[in-house]
């Protein structure tokens, strides 16, 4: 299959769980096919630039970070959050270059929910960014109880169609704790448009999803999608939310990382949180396991 290039600009994208960044510490990632680096200051705020210096092409991640700015490891060259080159050690005074004309990219980046979410625009961003996603009746300074990060070896529509796809539940997604092939049965959902995206409305799990019968009561759940590649999953059962999110962000052609949250207004999720996160990498390793195999066909499509 012939590497493809186009990803979606002017949207936000999920970069990294919060606690992935600690104070004056930065972490690279390749996003959409550019280097990015994230760095968190003392003061506790983040910030993203291109992990690129300007001066000779060295990768910023490779300096060092005192937790305020970034310097190249190469030149001394020193960076701040707003990608402003803040000092030259190189000039005496008399070369006539001011270090504060010379700018590496920013993105502009938020943290919310206990994520991390960049704008990945295709110039200089608009002036009002659109909103950051975000899960109903969840706090905005909420952690997730859980959070799982996995790399899929496929572009970024063949892992979004995953998302979205409803079909593959009983084949893939087959085990005792949630469903079986023998509980496969005929039904249907409501669907609706919602933004940048299609909602299925609020209605009661499958009966033969075993899980959902630990909330208790009568659970109810609505599943958004969203552009470029958001799933959000609002449950409620009494007083009790459980929230789920997942994210699809493409690394470049042929490489994809999705990343599962889970959210919840209920203490007894966070003691059960060990065990949970057992079924979730297994959910997702399922979906992986189906994802390498299409590959063996792909090959072979031409385009």
């Amino acid at each position: 299959m012939a590497p493809q290039t186009v990803f979606l600009r002017n949207l936000w994208y999920y970069a990294l769980p919060s606690a992935a960044l600690k104070p004056a510490q930065m972490v690279s990632k390749l996003l959409l096919g550019e280097p990015v680096l994230f760095a968190r200051k003392k003061d506790g705020s983040v910030f993203a630039i291109r992990d690129i210096c300007p001066h000779r092409g060295m990768p910023l991640s490779y300096g060092q970070f005192d937790g305020n700015e970034v310097e190249c490891c190469y030149h001394g060259w020193k960076f701040n959050e707003a990608g402003t080159c803040t000092c030259i050690p190189a000039l005496v005074g008399h070369e006539g270059i001011t270090p504060e004309n010379i700018r590496v990219r920013d993105y502009p980046l938020q943290e919310q929910q206990g994520g991390l979410w960049i704008f990945m625009g295709d110039g200089k961003p608009p002036g009002e960014l659109p909103p950051v996603p975000t899960i109903p009746d969840i706090p905005l300074t909420a952690r997730p109880a859980i959070c799982e990060t996995m790399h899929f070896p496929c572009y970024l529509d063949h892992a979004v169609i995953g998302l979205m796809d409803p079909a593959h539940g009983p084949f893939v997604h087959t085990s005792w704790w949630w469903r079986s092939r023998k509980s496969i049965h005929e039904k249907s959902k409501p669907f609706g448009p919602s933004h940048l995206g299609f909602t299925m409305k609020r209605h009661k799990p499958s009966s033969n999803s075993f899980a959902y019968k630990l909330l208790g009561g009568t659970p109810e759940t609505e599943i958004s999608f969203q552009l470029p590649g958001v799933r959000i999953e609002h449950i409620r059962a009494g007083r009790n939310v459980i929230g789920g999110l997942t994210c699809v962000t493409p690394i470049n052609d042929t490489e994809t990382e999705i990343t599962h949250a889970i959210y919840a207004t209920t203490g007894w999720l966070k003691l059960l949180a060990p065990i949970i996160r057992l079924f979730a990498r297994r959910f997702l390793n399922q979906d992986r396991d189906v994802v390498v195999r299409q590959q063996d066909g792909l090959k072979y499509e031409q385009t």
